[in-house]
């Protein structure tokens, strides 16, 4: 596809945080030429000489509208929001409610609101596949896009499916727009799917398989999710957008079994359970009643729930069909190796945390670049 400027300007919301930053390294990579300019609440963990950066917190729309006094970008990559993590991840509570749809909707709301202003023509939204797979009272086997949204039962789906509505209406003649959704996403930077399956080594529950087992997953890599963005961003940019309006899963496109993705990550961290025991998905879900109430009278986290089981015995894989046909999307970094590169990487931060910090006197530490 042809882009109809030469000169082309990108601003990516949450260009610091674990996906927008790969989103920034494969802008880079591939259109060297582009100036892009990140917003976020922290600075860049690296920085281009063409890169920007813009301290602001979307939740506001006066600051939002500030973004854009003086600068108008061709094109939005809108990967900022809040993913609640642990507990909070099931949580229904209204303060949860209000954080969760705080950033990710209203500041969605208010990023569109400001786009549509300041004459951006193209805005791709980071979405995410709990759109449709947080609805946690059923399976989801070979997604496609026509699975109608809105039966999510947790925050975060509920409220990622709000913002890709608006996002989806928000396109017309002048501003296109389309939506990427993402599957779990694992690689550098992950603090969530792979330090928890390596949790449970030290908590003694690798033996335990919850249910089944045989339900298949998705994950994908995060520089194959960054491509995607990539792809979405140029095909907007053209001048045939054939994803204008439109919304995409994005996998690794190798759909995995949850007990067997698990035992591939322990198992690159040097552990195979020695035994295995089969727990039936409802004797898992009452334990996990059982430790709700447990930890809400003693006050402490739930390492078990009701919906963490929920999660661990679902079946949850999209076909990536319309993402290959509409994005030229083909993952380049297969699933095996997504894998040991991901708990390399985690591997890696766990050593760093016995490394001695070196002091300001510390002759050793001279003339080296810093880390910040």
């Amino acid at each position: 596809m042809k882009i109809t400027k030469s000169s082309i300007e990108i601003l990516v919301t949450g260009g610091s945080g674990f996906l927008g930053n790969a989103v920034v390294m494969a802008l880079r990579a591939k259109h060297p030429d582009w100036k892009i300019t990140v917003v976020d609440l922290k600075p860049p963990i690296k920085s281009g000489k063409r890169d920007g950066f813009i301290i602001t917190d979307i939740r506001s729309a006066e600051d939002v509208d500030n973004i854009f006094d003086g600068y108008e970008p061709d094109a939005i990559i809108h990967t900022a929001g809040l993913v609640p993590d642990g507990q909070t991840r099931y949580s229904q509570s209204p303060k949860d409610r209000g954080r969760i749809f705080g950033t990710n909707c209203n500041g969605t709301s208010n990023i569109l609101s400001a786009a549509k202003k300041a004459g951006v023509r193209a805005l791709v939204y980071t979405s995410s596949c709990t759109v449709v797979t947080d609805d946690q009272n059923h399976d989801y086997p070979n997604m496609t896009e026509d699975i109608p949204t809105g039966s999510a039962t947790l925050l975060y789906g509920q409220s990622k499916a709000h913002a890709e509505r608006l996002v989806l209406a928000a396109n017309d003649t002048t501003m296109k727009t389309c939506a990427l959704r993402p599957s779990t996403i694992i690689g550098p930077g992950d603090v969530a799917c792979v330090p928890t399956i390596h949790a449970c080594i030290a908590k003694g529950e690798t033996p335990y398989v919850v249910g089944t087992g045989d339900n298949l997953y998705d994950f994908v890599y995060v520089t194959n999710a960054a491509d995607a963005h990539v792809l979405a961003v140029e095909n907007l940019l053209s001048s045939h957008p054939t994803a204008a309006g439109e919304a995409f899963f994005i996998s690794n496109q190798e759909p995995i079994y949850f007990r067997d993705f698990c035992l591939a990550c322990w198992k690159e961290f040097g552990h195979v359970p020695k035994w295995q025991i089969r727990v039936p998905a409802n004797l898992a879900w009452f334990a996990g009643w059982v430790a709700e109430w447990t930890t809400w009278c003693t006050g402490t986290e739930a390492t078990l729930s009701r919906g963490s089981v929920e999660d661990a015995v679902g079946t949850r894989y999209a076909s990536g069909q319309k993402a290959r046909q509409f994005l030229g999307y083909v993952p380049k970094i297969g699933m095996a190796k997504a894998i040991k590169l991901s708990c390399k990487s985690y591997q890696d931060q766990l050593m760093q945390q016995f490394v001695p910090t070196r002091t300001a006197t510390d002759s050793s530490s001279e003339n080296k670049p810093s880390n910040l």
